[in-house]
């Protein structure tokens, strides 16, 4: 096996890691806010709390990543939302939790920026959109394993026993991760001069890392056509993070076991999502061109996944409702590897900037539609208004698309 795939291993047990603490709130939500007395909209400012700190210190613990290299980062980045979901257990108020939650979603900020600084370093470029795809579909693998792992878990030893026991499987990864992976490749022993070889050929365009101010950044119209396509797709992605199993109980009337086959289905299907989609944009790249292979994997998941959205709000059968909102999960997902290859296409070097700006995007939509599902729901009871934004957003954020290039790299002079 080539040591680049045995840092991909470590990257995709690292994003399972990821979601499995991220997703975990939603599947406890119910006893959650029974044992705590909090409402849908309280709720709501909580999941918005982790979305608010993880967009604030996106940008900043990339940049950190750029600097200083994955190795260190990642491992600080591990310990400290690892500690933070397990004190998620302890917390006996609205505003414990709230506090705990905004400080585990500045551990979790950089985690995703950061792996793409690795894979820029350790990856050829036809391999980026490939990686890229393995690593978030292990983050809708962790997803769909949570309710399979925590809800047993809860109902054997309570909700927040099972806080603290993944807190503990993410200590074991970044005490593993610190000692055996290196920031730069011919540092790491046992690598062949072939595989060297390999990486700096495809490389040998990357510049230097150099400080960047970040006026240079915010003119250049490439990378806020990126952003802001991504703030609108994470209002979807945050709807499955923060609120499926809600609105599949609570708006659904739902049971507990098809809530959990639901999210779980939904998460399986992103994970195939994002194979085909980081896959099939590296065979298109081949076959025609970056802009090409990038552009149209990305609008048609969008574009297709906006439809379903809106078709999943309007139909009355549950079950039919549930399918087609898995549906949107595969479909969406076909661009979550291609938005992140397309930020090593752009920064190069300085990919960790790139990333950590569109994740910063992204996890402000996250934010506002977490906290716009509590209010629109508490304050009128309809499920599924936010799902008509979404759709919308979606649809948007398909068109974003024809005007991202990614054969434009960043401007760094």
């Amino acid at each position: 096996m080539k040591t680049r795939n045995k840092v991909l291993i470590f990257l995709f047990l690292l994003s399972i890691i990821t979601f499995l603490d991220r997703v975990c709130m939603n599947v406890v939500s119910k006893y959650v806010k029974e044992d705590l007395d909090i409402n849908n909209q309280q709720f709501g400012y909580i999941l918005g709390a982790f979305s608010l700190a993880y967009a604030l210190f996106e940008v900043p613990t990339g940049a950190m990543g750029d600097r200083l290299g994955a190795r260190k980062v990642l491992t600080r980045v591990v310990l400290w939302w690892s500690a933070f979901t397990a004190l998620t257990g302890s917390a006996f108020n609205f505003i414990q939790l709230l506090i705990t939650r905004f400080l585990f979603g500045i551990g979790e900020a950089g985690a995703y920026p950061n792996t793409s600084i690795v894979i820029s370093r350790w990856f050829p470029v036809y391999e980026t959109g490939r990686a890229q795809s393995l690593i978030w579909a292990a983050a809708r693998i962790g997803g769909a394993l949570t309710p399979l792992i925590v809800i047993p878990l809860v109902h054997s030893v309570g909700w927040r026993m099972a806080f603290f026991v993944l807190g503990g499987i993410g200590a074991v990864w970044a005490a593993a991760w610190y000692f055996w992976f290196r920031d730069d490749p011919s540092q790491k022993e046992g690598i062949s001069a072939q595989e060297l070889e390999e990486i700096k050929h495809s490389r040998k365009d990357f510049q230097a890392h150099v400080h960047i101010p970040w006026h240079k950044i915010m003119k250049q119209p490439n990378i806020i056509y990126l952003m802001l396509m991504c703030h609108l797709f994470f209002y979807a992605a945050y709807f499955f993070t923060n609120w499926s199993a809600t609105y599949f109980e609570e708006g659904r009337g739902m049971t507990e076991d098809d809530t959990k086959k639901f999210v779980s289905l939904s998460y399986f299907l992103g994970a195939i999502g994002c194979v085909i989609g980081g896959f099939l944009s590296d065979y298109l790249v081949k076959k025609t061109n970056l802009t090409f292979g990038r552009r149209v994997v990305a609008i048609s998941g969008l574009g297709i996944s906006s439809v379903l959205f809106l078709l999943s709000a309007i139909v009355k059968d549950n079950q039919i409702a549930g399918y087609l909102l898995a549906a949107c999960v595969l479909s969406k997902d076909l661009a979550l590897p291609v938005a992140f290859a397309t930020c090593v296409d752009i920064g190069k070097n300085n990919s960790g900037i790139v990333a950590g700006s569109m994740n910063f995007a992204g996890q402000l939509g996250g934010f506002f539609i977490t906290i716009l599902f509590g209010t629109i729901v508490h304050q009128t009871n309809d499920f599924n208004i936010p799902l008509y934004i979404i759709s919308g957003c979606l649809l948007v954020s398909a068109l974003l698309w024809f005007k991202i290039n990614p054969e434009k790299p960043l401007v760094l002079s």
